[in-house]
C-alpha cells in the first residue's frame, strides 16, 4: 500500500495535534511506500502542527581529548585518529545519517531555521523560541521550551529508544550528565549536559501508555504524547529506581557510569 499525503493529513487529525508544536522522530522505512518520499511527510507534518522541531545532530564534529574530567564515560588518548577527521560545525553542515532523513530535509526546508549547537543542533518551522532557548550549556532547552507551550512527541513507526525528549527528562530528574568537546570554526569548544544512554527508554512505554494518543499510517503504529506528561513520567521512574532506564549492555560506558555515581 502507498501512503498518500492525504493519508498522513487524516493520520495526524486523528491525533488532534494542530494547535500544538511538536517535536518528530519517524522512521520512513517503517511506515512503508510513501507517494513523493519524504516530501510528503514533511509537507503533512508542517500542514498538521503549530510548530514542528527535530533534532539534526553532527556527531562528525566530536573530538576527544588526551586528558579530561573523571567518571565521564569517555576513554582519554584513544581517538586521535577519528580526531584529525572531525570537521568544523557550520549552519549548513548536514545531520548526521543516524537521525534518518526526514530531519536533513526539515533543516533544508526553505521556512526552516536551525540552532547552533555545535553537536546537538535542533532545526524547526515556527519554532524561533525554542531554537534560541538552546546553549551550549543546555542543549536540550528546545525541548523544554515545546513542553512550555503544551507541546508533543510524535513518534512514527519508531520506539522510545529514539524520543530524544526523555533525555530532557532524566536531567530535570537530577541525572548525571557529561562532557563532550566538538570542533568549531573558531576553536575547541567543551560541550556540557551530553546525556546518557537511550537503548533502555522503551521501558517508560507503559508509565505513557494511557497518555497516548495513537493512529495507524502505512505500514506504521504512530503515537504521540503530552511532553509534560513524558516529562512526569520519567522523573517518577528515576525518583523511585535512580537505576530505571539504562540499558543491560555490560560495556555501556555512559550507563555503567551512571550506575557508578548511585553507589
Amino acid at each position: 500500500m502507498t501512503i498518500r499525503l492525504k493519508d498522513f493529513i487524516f493520520g495526524f487529525r486523528e491525533l488532534k495535534l494542530n494547535s500544538n508544536p511538536v517535536i518528530a522522530h519517524a522512521s520512513l522505512s517503517a511506515l512503508g511506500e510513501i507517494e513523493g518520499g519524504v516530501e510528503t511527510l514533511l509537507n503533512a507534518l508542517l500542514d498538521s502542527v503549530s510548530a514542528l522541531v527535530m533534532p539534526t545532530f553532527t556527531y562528525k564534529t566530536m573530538l576527544t581529548p588526551d586528558v579530561g574530567p573523571p567518571d565521564n564515560a569517555l576513554k582519554y588518548g584513544c581517538a586521535r585518529v577519528a580526531n584529525r577527521m572531525a570537521e568544523p560545525f557550520l549552519p549548513d553542515m548536514p545531520a548526521d545519517k543516524m537521525m534518518g532523513v526526514l530531519p536533513e530535509a526539515l533543516r533544508g526546508h526553505p521556512r526552516a531555521r536551525r540552532s547552533a549547537h555545535p553537536i546537538l543542533s535542533f532545526a524547526g518551522v515556527n519554532a524561533d523560541a525554542a531554537l534560541d532557548a538552546q546553549t551550549r550549556l543546555d542543549p536540550f532547552a528546545p525541548i523544554g521550551a515545546l513542553a512550555e507551550e503544551c507541546g508533543w512527541v510524535l513518534l512514527m513507526g519508531v520506539e522510545h529508544t529514539v524520543n530524544t525528549s526523555i533525555h530532557y527528562a532524566e536531567k530535570l530528574a537530577g541525572r548525571k550528565q557529561f562532557i563532550r568537546w566538538a570542533l568549531t570554526s573558531e576553536r575547541i569548544v567543551e560541550c556540557p549536559g551530553w546525556p546518557g544512554c537511550s537503548r533502555g527508554f522503551q521501558a517508560i512505554a507503559t508509565d505513557v501508555d494511557g497518555m497516548a494518543r495513537r493512529a495507524r499510517i502505512g505500514k506504521a503504529d504512530v503515537q504521540a504524547i503530552p511532553l509534560a506528561g513524558l516529562f512526569e513520567a520519567v522523573i517518577a521512574r528515576i525518583k523511585k529506581d535512580p537505576l530505571a532506564l539504562l540499558c543491560q549492555q555490560g560495556d555501556c560506558e555512559r550507563c555503567n557510569a551512571i550506575r557508578s555515581a548511585q553507589r
